[in-house]
């Protein structure tokens, strides 16, 4: 029920104080001109249930209001145009229910104070207890209390509307590498997941040759246009496509293009580079290996550990190519290994791979095992390599190699074959690897057995690469026992303290967001 009282110079003329004067006399009763009940003095001369009855000041203000509100986002509506997020009985909710009352409490009374009356979150209503003033009677101050209901109606919000509809977009970002393996890709993939670049996107295609995010606006484009800028090298081209126009109002609807081309290059290729471009480096050799590549292409020089990071803007003013598919990897055999203990370093040199130690080997081929057929090369992996051991590389040798670098180079030069890594017994990593990737929520095509040891590849490329791993999250798997960091046969694995436990968000009978987590 409203509560009403009227006040005048700081006096409360509702309740019944008898104040006194500075010569302590108390100032005497009058009746009700109404009711005649004797009340003390007050401007209106009429007491407070009298004067209920006559003046209502909350009139004009609706008791019941709607509000929209969507689902999917969790946002609410604020006219004319804009959907805003706000929690329940928060500052900025309580803003939004003011706004929404059609008659302005400025211009007619005075707000006092206004909060939240505890509701059921399911119950589709918001109570908001107002308190207002107003002037009545010969100056005399009215003050009521009563509670505005808000009724919550579902809504579904423009940009939820376009992401149910799955077709319609106004930008979309083509991200295209011109190579047969996807190892780029799945890093970026794991970037993208970790920055949360994935949230605004409408759909996700993916390709024979790269992925299609589409876009509700051309602002999220371009900013998933610049992370990948940050992330991988690369190029990009804008261009859009007029579809509608109003000549009346000058307004254009536009669709937005940008096309993200990635380097041509992935770990563990084996490139040639430009004489021009190898000087540049500290004068290194042509033949070099791809070891990692994030925000730059790392090369090393397996003949001498010399180390260079290329950015985009570098490869595209000298390009480069990988001159063996990686179907080409063929399986060797360490016959013979020593370390290189006195390094020489020419004039100009540039930096030295800190993590690698420099090795001399002969190997020979699995499949030719049945001959005396043996190749003698430097390698990068002098720290990992023993006699016996298996190791893939390309054999430069026996390989016809189309390549305008490679083709001006002195044979003496070309080394017969460059190893690239070790090799394990794919079968038992698998086994015993005890953690998982999270993956983007696309359009697939067909999954084929290549792309499956891509993917396999890439996932121990995580356990033998910490410097990618650092900037991947990697959850725990509970299916998998805990097992020590190196199996048998010491390949790399990794450890607990590198993983996450995998945080589930749901929701539950409440209405109200609950964390489920996975436990060891």
């Amino acid at each position: 029920m409203s509560e009403q009282r009227f006040t005048h110079l700081g006096e409360v003329c509702g309740d019944m104080e008898y104040l006194t004067d500075a010569a302590g006399r108390t100032p005497g009763h009058i009746l009700c001109c109404e009711c005649g009940v004797p009340i003390s003095p007050n401007p209106a001369n009429i007491c407070v249930a009298c004067l209920r009855s006559k003046v209502d000041i909350s009139q004009g203000i609706p008791k019941q209001v709607s509000i929209s509100f969507c689902k999917q986002c969790q946002r609410y509506f604020q006219p004319p145009g804009t959907w805003v997020p706000c929690a329940l009985e928060s500052r900025e909710l309580l803003a939004l229910c003011l706004k929404r009352i059609k008659a302005p409490l400025s211009k007619k009374v005075r707000l006092v104070d206004a909060g939240f009356v505890w509701t059921e979150p399911h119950s589709k209503r918001l109570k908001v207890k107002l308190t207002i003033q107003k002037e009545v009677m010969n100056g005399a101050i009215l003050q009521q209390v009563f509670v505005v209901d808000y009724i919550v109606q579902p809504q579904m919000c423009g940009d939820c509307h376009r992401v149910e509809a799955k077709d319609f977009w106004k930008a979309v970002v083509q991200v295209r590498q011109k190579t047969l393996h996807k190892k780029t890709f799945y890093y970026l993939e794991q970037l993208i997941l970790k920055y949360g670049m994935h949230q605004n996107t409408l759909r996700i295609k993916e390709i024979h040759d790269g992925l299609d995010f589409y876009y509700s606006s051309k602002q999220h484009a371009q900013k998933m246009v610049e992370f990948l800028q940050c992330t991988v090298p690369c190029r990009h081209k804008a261009s859009q496509r007029l579809i509608s126009q109003d000549i009346h109002s000058n307004t254009y609807n536009y669709k937005s293009t940008f096309s993200v081309e990635i380097v041509p290059i992935c770990k563990d290729n084996v490139v040639c580079l430009s004489p021009k471009l190898a000087q540049s480096l500290g004068n290194m050799n042509q033949i070099c290996v791809c070891i990692r590549v994030t925000s730059a292409i790392h090369l090393i020089d397996p003949n001498t550990l010399q180390v260079a990071d290329i950015d985009g803007s570098t490869f595209w003013s000298h390009p480069f190519n990988s001159l063996c598919h990686p179907k080409q990897l063929e399986e060797f055999i360490v016959m013979e290994c020593s370390i290189v203990r006195d390094l020489k370093r020419s004039a100009g040199a540039g930096m030295i791979s800190k993590k690698h130690i420099l090795g001399e080997v002969w190997v020979q081929k699995t499949s030719e095992m049945n001959t005396d057929k043996q190749y003698f090369c430097r390698t990068h992996l002098g720290h990992l390599l023993n006699p016996g051991d298996l190791v893939l590389g390309f054999d430069l040798a026996n390989c016809n190699l189309n390549d305008e670098h490679v083709n001006k180079m002195n044979s003496d030069r070309v080394p017969d074959v460059v190893l690239i890594k070790k090799n394990y017994d794919r079968t038992k990593r698998q086994r015993r690897r005890n953690w998982k990737l999270k993956e983007l929520a696309r359009d697939k095509e067909n999954m084929d057995t290549d792309d499956e040891r891509q993917y396999q590849d890439f996932l121990e490329d995580l356990e033998e690469d910490e410097a990618i791993r650092k900037n991947v999250n990697i959850y725990r798997d509970s299916t998998i026992p805990v097992e020590s960091d190196t199996d048998d046969e010491g390949a790399p694995r990794i450890s607990l303290a590198e993983m996450l436990e995998d945080l589930h968000i749901s929701q539950d009978a409440t209405g109200e967001e609950g964390e489920s987590m996975m436990t060891q």
